[in-house]
This record gives structure tokens, C-alpha cells and sequence, in this order.
């Protein structure tokens, strides 16, 4: 008699006969040392999980500073691309864009040599951050406002294995705990009329690698890498291809011995060259039953994240390696969530898609309220902002005013009641030449909400700790 667990690998064997494997395969010889179905199926499971923000972190490279054809490339590695402008709801790669701050990236290729970052003196009451991340995910440092203040300055960048002094006129060395990372920039924009007054800062932005910096010869070029391509299809199979192909250029952490240990014995990691194409149908049914429950597990993960408060989820989820200290739970959701998060000491996210009363926020059925008491609104050192997105979708939403969100430089030209207290309007449909100044306008359906808290204060009243803090942010209410 066929106990469940055979009947469940007998049942999914055929299955995956039928649709999608090349039958020449079955018959394939195993390695002796691999562990049985369900122990590689638990590896493959929990390495799905470790390497789901390094595959993710992979593709969006890809397209990012490889693929000149992706739609999405911005420039080689080691150049700057300046964005000069803010996100719009004609902007739809990347879900929940930040229309805040425009951006700046640049990706660096650490082999051969380190990065330098220059940075321009910066008007003190302009925010900007540059926030380094690696292939691991792992905001590994920080340059900007908070972080090293508005004065100019030079920054290295170094690789993990890099050895050696640190110039005259370096202010600070940061080390990527990979070969590859990237450099993320974000300048406070203060309204549309502020763009030329971005442009500028951003044009201080600079980029050279080290010779240069020091006006010597550059050391010999790091090999070519025939860079695997990666889309939304290809990733469904080849998961395990990417993780192993990136894992050559993030040398193993003290926390990561045992994972890696466990992926080497399927086949992934330094010195393997999977390829999911060529396996036996079995190592495919393990790595594929494990993938899924990997993706499960996350999905459930991010969907109860963080604390809820009048309706907001509240959490810290970014952070470096010592912050995640081996959770690849929690490294995960925070990729899933939104990969290239800040650490909340540097922005902080509330988000709902329900009313005070725990109802589906719905622009084609109600309007809503948001106030802030007076002297409550978020505390922040530098601004804060609450974005409009389709509750499908996750983007910005057209409409008559080509506002998206509302921020506290817009406070000044927006109205308060008697009190002190300020409120904001959340509908689809104008409401009215006399509260227009306040109105935050909401698709003709689902809405999602997202509140952005630049440097949040970190005395109290502050949301930090993130979501343990005194400060908590108002429930939307539905109109009556």
C-alpha cells in the first residue's frame, strides 16, 4: 500500500511527466551523495528562500547594467545614470514607485579594483540619501543627510576580498560583502518647479574608480562574465541555475556555512555549474515542489509582516548582514516586500489597503478621510509623504491634477481646520473648489496606501522603534 508521501511523489512524478519533461531524462544516473526526494526537496526549499533577494537583486541588474535591450538598462557598471525626473503613472517596471525623490544609480563592478563616490555639498534642508546594497541585499552603508551630513565628500567603495590603505581624502571605506553592488540615490525634490535645482545636485554626483581617483595606472581588467540572461519566465525553471551562478561572486559568510553546505549537496553553489535542463526528472520534481513551498512560505510571510496599527502595517524589515543575522525568512520578505528598501532609521513605510475598520479601501464605493491631529503629523527630520497607488497594480494613478501624493513641503498651500488638526481627502471624484488644496485623488477602485518617513525622528514621538514607537499613524475613515 502506497503510504501519502509516495502517493504525493508518484502523483506529482506523473504529473510532471506528462507536461514538461524530456523522457530520455528519467533514467539518469543520481549522484550517491545527494539526499533522498524529501531531503533534497527541503534543501531546495530552504535555499529558495536564502536565495530568492540574490536572484531577485540578479535580474534587476540585468536589466538594469547588462541587457542594453531590456527597456529598463541605465548605464554599464561603474557609470551613473541620473533619473531627472519623478515617477508618473506612465512608469510601470517597478511596482510602488517612490515619487518623492528622483533617482540616480549606479552599479559597480568591484573585481578588479574599488569605486569612488564623490558627493557635492548639498543645501542642508534638501534630504538626499545614497544607500549602498549588495548582492546579498545588505544595506551595507550609508552616504547623505543623515548618515554623513551635507558637506562634500569622497567615498570608497571595496569589494570583499580587497586589501589595502585607504587614500589621503577618502572620508569613509564601505565594504560590499559581494563582487557586484549598487549604488542608490535619492535627492528631495520640493515641487515641479524644484526640478532644475535636482538637476544641479545630481550633476555633482561622480563616479571613478580608484586609479583614476588617485591619477594612477589601472590595474589588469577582471575577466569577461558571460552574463546568464533572466526574465520572468526563464526564472520559474532556471531559479537554482541563478542562484548558483551568482553565488561565484559572494564569498561565503560565517552565518551562511550551513546553507551552503546544504545547497552544494543538490548541486548549487561555487564550483557547480547547474542546469536545471539537464537534470534527472526526479532532481527536477525535488527542486520544483521546493521552490514552491519556498514561495508559499514567503508569500505568507509578507502578507502578516510588521505590527498593525488603525489599520497600517508598520515594520523594519531592511538592514545588513549583522540585522538579518542569518533569517532568510526575513531577508526574503524584505526583497518581496520591496527590494531596495531603506533601513527604517533612513525611511520608514506604513501601507494599508483598509479603513479604520478593517474595510477594503475602495475608491468606486466610498470616500475617505485621513487626519492628522494638531502638532501629530509624522515626526520626521527631513519630510514625509503619503503616496496614492491602484490596489491592483501598485502604481500611480492618472488623474485630473497629476498629484500622487501629498507631502509636508506641500503643507504650507494646503488648508487646516480650526483645530490645528489637518485633514486630507482620499475619493476618486473632486471634493470641491474649497477642499481641492487637500485632496489626494483615488482610482475608481481598490487603493493601496503607502506612508513614506524620511529620517524619522528617533526621540519620542517617533515610530521607532518600527511599530513600537509612540507615534502611531491616524486610520482612514470612510466619509459619511
Amino acid at each position: 500500500m502506497l503510504t501519502k508521501r509516495e502517493l504525493l511523489r508518484s502523483a506529482a512524478l506523473a504529473a510532471l511527466v506528462a507536461t514538461t519533461m524530456n523522457p530520455a531524462l528519467v533514467g539518469a544516473q543520481t549522484d550517491a551523495t545527494r539526499p533522498g526526494f524529501f531531503g533534497s526537496k527541503d534543501i531546495a526549499e530552504a535555499g529558495f528562500i536564502y536565495g530568492l533577494p540574490i536572484v531577485m537583486n540578479y535580474a534587476v541588474m540585468y536589466e538594469y547594467a547588462i541587457d542594453r535591450n531590456s527597456g529598463q538598462f541605465k548605464a554599464p557598471f561603474n557609470q551613473i545614470k541620473n533619473e531627472p525626473n519623478v515617477y508618473t503613472y506612465k512608469d510601470t517596471a517597478i511596482v510602488t514607485p517612490n515619487s518623492d525623490t528622483p533617482y540616480s544609480f549606479v552599479w559597480m563592478d568591484l573585481r578588479a579594483e574599488p569605486v569612488v563616490l564623490s558627493v557635492p555639498a548639498v543645501d542642508p534642508k534638501r534630504y538626499y540619501s545614497v544607500m549602498l546594497c549588495d548582492g546579498n541585499t545588505y544595506n551595507y552603508g550609508y552616504i547623505g543627510t543623515r548618515a554623513t551630513g551635507s558637506e562634500a565628500g569622497d567615498y570608497m567603495v571595496v569589494g570583499p576580498n580587497w586589501k589595502g590603505d585607504t587614500p589621503a581624502g577618502i572620508k569613509q571605506v564601505f565594504r560590499s560583502s559581494t563582487q557586484f553592488s549598487v549604488a542608490g540615490y535619492r535627492t528631495q525634490l520640493f515641487g515641479p518647479d524644484d526640478l532644475d535645482n535636482v538637476k544641479k545636485v545630481q550633476a555633482g554626483y561622480k563616479v571613478q574608480m580608484l586609479s583614476g581617483y588617485l591619477k594612477q595606472t589601472p590595474p589588469p581588467a577582471a575577466p569577461t562574465i558571460d552574463f546568464p540572461k533572466i526574465d520572468k519566465e526563464l526564472v520559474k525553471t532556471n531559479f537554482f541555475d541563478y542562484l548558483d551562478f551568482a553565488l561565484q561572486f559572494a564569498p561565503e559568510q560565517d552565518n551562511e556555512k550551513e546553507i551552503r553546505a546544504k545547497l552544494a549537496r543538490i548541486g548549487v553553489g561555487p564550483g557547480k555549474t547547474l542546469n536545471f535542463r539537464d537534470l534527472p526528472l526526479e532532481q527536477k520534481l525535488e527542486l520544483g515542489l521546493g521552490m514552491k513551498e519556498g514561495q508559499r512560505k514567503v508569500d505568507e510571510a509578507v502578507a502578516t509582516v510588521g505590527k498593525t496599527i488603525n489599520g497600517w502595517r508598520v515594520s523594519g524589515l531592511p538592514g545588513n548582514s549583522a540585522h538579518y543575522n542569518g533569517d532568510w525568512m526575513k531577508r526574503a520578505v524584505a526583497a518581496q516586500a520591496g527590494i531596495y528598501g531603506n533601513d527604517p532609521e533612513e525611511a520608514t513605510y506604513p501601507f494599508t489597503r483598509v479603513d479604520s475598520d478593517g474595510q477594503t479601501l475602495d475608491g468606486s464605493k466610498h470616500n475617505y478621510t485621513l487626519t492628522f491631529p494638531a502638532g501629530q503629523q509624522p515626526p520626521v527630520n527631513a519630510f514625509w509623504s503619503l503616496t496614492m497607488y491602484d490596489g491592483k497594480t501598485q502604481l500611480l494613478i492618472e488623474n485630473p491634477i497629476n498629484r500622487y501624493l501629498i507631502n509636508s513641503p506641500m503643507l504650507p498651500a494646503m488648508k487646516t481646520n480650526a483645530d490645528g488638526s489637518l485633514t486630507l481627502y482620499i475619493q476618486n471624484k473632486s471634493p470641491g473648489a474649497d477642499k481641492e488644496a487637500n485632496w489626494l485623488p483615488a482610482p475608481d477602485g481598490p487603493i493601496y496606501l503607502v506612508m513614506r518617513l524620511y529620517w524619522p525622528k528617533t526621540t519620542q514621538p517617533s515610530i521607532l522603534p518600527a511599530g513600537e514607537g509612540t507615534w502611531q499613524p491616524p486610520g482612514v475613515k470612510r466619509a459619511s
